[in-house]
């Protein structure tokens, strides 16, 4: 095989590795709910107030499809909304698991796009509140 198309060929896989590295990212975003299978009251009779402090107790992490790799973490803000920037694959949302206290979620699969936005909502049960 001639040189030139020894070069050709490396251009050419160059061109499309340095392709797939470029392409922009797309969005994950949602709502984390904080529920509670055992509501508590307060002594006017009120549930007690989500605050922007209970959804940094419970940070969101994305794993790579297998589940097996953590690829980012992310945090609510105050209204329980999160948004953050992906590269294009397969993944899973999930809530941190503790070692103390009963957190239950049930994992999301979702799809990253390049240039698009996907919604993942996460209801995680405390067990209390």
């Amino acid at each position: 095989m001639s040189s030139f198309f020894k070069c050709l060929i490396a251009v050419c896989i160059f061109s499309v590795v340095a392709g797939m590295a470029t392409e922009p990212p797309g969005f994950v975003e949602g709502h984390l709910k904080i529920l509670s299978l055992r509501e508590v009251e307060l002594a006017d009779g009120n549930a007690p107030a989500i605050t922007a402090e209970n959804y940094a107790e419970y940070p969101l992490i994305i794993l790579s499809h297998d589940g097996k790799k953590e690829i980012a973490r992310v945090t609510a803000d105050g209204n329980g909304n999160y948004r953050t920037a992906l590269p294009p694959g397969d993944y899973v949302l999930d809530v941190q698991r503790r070692a103390r206290g009963h957190v239950r979620a049930k994992p999301q699969r979702f799809t990253v796009v390049s240039d698009q936005t996907v919604r993942v909502d996460m209801d995680i049960d405390t067990g209390v509140r």
